[in-house]
């Protein structure tokens, strides 16, 4: 059980940690649903540039939410990274 456990949150964050894909930073499940939902991420200079790809796409079709959080999460880290305090 607690093998279990500690091998489950491993995973976790894993999935979590950020990796830097170019020119940005997306968590491993980040990139595991843009690669799902075919969204090109690796050619984005920005963070805002990825918001607007992704926000298009949840336009243009009916996707579930898994997709609506993580642009919640990037929008996110977008504004704490780039607005200055």
């Amino acid at each position: 059980m607690t093998e279990d456990l500690v091998n489950s949150l491993k995973k976790e964050m894993l999935s979590n940690m950020l990796v830097d894909v170019g020119k940005i930073m997306l968590t491993r499940k980040e990139i595991e649903i843009l690669d799902k939902y075919s969204i090109n991420y690796k050619s984005v200079l920005t963070l805002k540039e990825l918001i607007n790809r992704i926000e298009s796409t949840l336009l243009d079709e009916d996707y579930p939410d898994d997709l609506d959080q993580i642009a919640q999460s990037i929008q996110e880290r977008d504004y704490y990274q780039n607005t200055n305090k």
